[in-house]
């Protein structure tokens, strides 16, 4: 369904006076199949919310490609970008700055369908009245505003509006980090079911572990605008081989009190992407990076079991040899 090869993205800033690039997405390659729920996942700031919103050309690609059903789409004219917005659609982190505060639900949810079909007047009423009941809403909604409604019923209209053209793909950005843990759960709940009905594809982006777990069937793990690690949910979370992987899985806090740390936290901070590390990203924080290798040489993947790819030379066969 959807594929990105070496997609980069930077952004020209003045830094001290100077101009220079910050790089958002740094050579990302993601590959979903149909009817998967692939979650990229990593701390704030590592690009995941760039990388969707640039898939959706919401943002402008800097290098590489995305590939969309078999079709190049890094650039399109105005009318096949119009056939993408129908077949590709956001959810965005904030329900209450995704709603114009002066139109009613029905005005909202109807825009999409206004500009891509000819539905007007009681017809187009009618499905956006189904659209709402699809995502748990009653028709009395219809005339509501924006500021009428608590932080979930606003999030079911935004997800109302985004499958309004039956898309195939929903890019999904924190849809659930600005509501309460209650109506987390329902949204959550809600997304998988309607996933099924309507055989959607999602790209879910968060910064909440256990959310990917439950959503998703594939996870990828971002780092300062790079790929780390992709492969199975369960794998990556049962057995993750990246030591980044393995420090985010150790940092979720324990259910229960008293119990042990799982490991170690990080130390350091995350670099400055207008001043990248030589070498793999990571290493300033890493625990078991090789001197002379990972701080002067750039990363490839490594395929390694179950078909997944990490991005440390700590499974590069050769080296192993040579520490040996």
């Amino acid at each position: 369904m959807l594929e990105t090869r070496d997609l980069s993205v930077g952004f020209k800033i003045n830094s001290g006076g100077k101009k220079a690039v910050l790089m958002a997405v740094n050579k990302v390659n993601l590959n979903i199949r149909k009817g998967d729920a692939l979650g990229l996942v990593g701390e704030s700031g590592s690009g995941k919310s760039t990388v969707g919103r640039t898939i959706l050309h919401l943002n402008k690609s800097t290098g590489g490609s995305v590939i969309f059903d078999g079709q190049d789409i890094t650039s399109l004219n105005r009318t096949d970008e119009k056939i993408l917005r129908r077949r590709a659609q956001m959810v965005f982190q904030d329900p209450h700055s995704a709603l114009n505060p002066r139109m009613t639900i029905l005005r909202s949810v109807a825009e999409p369908l206004i500009l891509h079909t000819k539905l007007r007047g009681p017809e187009l009423r009618e499905k956006v009245g189904t659209l709402l009941e699809i995502v748990g809403l009653q028709k009395q909604f219809l005339y509501r505003y924006p500021h009428e409604l608590s932080g979930g019923q606003k999030q079911r209209v935004c997800i109302a509006r985004a499958i309004a053209l039956n898309p195939e793909l929903l890019v999904l950005d924190e849809p659930t980090s600005a509501l309460d843990v209650s109506v987390q759960a329902q949204i959550l709940e809600f997304l998988k079911s309607i996933q099924k009905e309507l055989d959607l594809t999602y790209l879910f982006i968060s910064h909440n572990l256990a959310v990917i777990r439950y959503v998703c069937n594939r996870v990828a793990v971002m780092y300062l605008g790079q790929i780390v690690e992709q492969g199975e949910t369960e794998d990556v979370f049962n057995n993750p081989k990246h030591p980044y992987t393995k420090a985010l899985l150790e940092a979720v806090p324990l259910p229960e009190p008293g119990q042990p740390r799982r490991g170690k936290p990080l130390v350091g901070d995350i670099p400055s992407p207008l001043d990248l590390p030589r070498g793999c990203f990571f290493n300033t924080r890493c625990e078991k990076a090789m001197a002379g290798i990972c701080d002067s040489r750039s990363v490839p993947n490594y395929l390694v079991e179950n078909n997944r790819a990490v991005r440390c030379f700590l499974y590069n066969k050769d080296l192993q040899l040579e520490q040996a």
